[in-house]
């Protein structure tokens, strides 16, 4: 049989499935910045306070919008829209019809392959408290994305 992201839309994955796409890279808990003129969108390696920068994963997950009233909670129908999923995301893959990169977690059977393929923000981030919002234009990121 099939696994079930490839026979399954993301709108019929149950919560388990759905969580279990994400490959914990962390990358949608940088801030971004946004060109005004061109509507193109700029992560940087400035994290939310909430994420740990070496699990890479969010220390109040179920809890998070408590803290971080703006943290993005994904629905399917905002994963080929949202600028906040880098293009190696698995939600953002999936929903554009593409298959999830051998390195993805689901198919090696190791959360470590995420880190080890440099896919994550493991060790490469700052948190925001140690940031001012201003100062962000200093921390533009040029990593690979795919």
């Amino acid at each position: 049989m099939k696994p079930f992201w490839e026979h399954k839309s993301l709108a019929e994955m149950n919560a388990e499935e759905w969580e279990s796409l994400c490959d914990g890279c962390g990358r949608c808990c940088l801030h971004k910045l946004e060109d005004e003129d061109s509507g193109q969108v700029y992560f940087t390696s400035v994290s939310c306070r909430l994420l740990d920068s070496h699990s890479c994963r969010c220390q109040r997950y179920t809890e998070r919008l408590r803290y971080v009233p703006d943290c993005i909670v994904l629905e399917p129908s905002q994963c080929l829209d949202s600028t906040a999923l880098p293009s190696s995301c698995a939600y953002r893959r999936l929903a554009e019809g593409r298959p999830l990169p051998d390195w993805h977690p689901l198919l090696s059977g190791d959360p470590e392959s995420v880190h080890r393929a440099g896919m994550s923000v493991r060790d490469r981030v700052i948190n925001e408290t140690r940031v001012a919002e201003e100062q962000l234009e200093d921390y533009l990121l040029d990593w690979p994305d795919n």
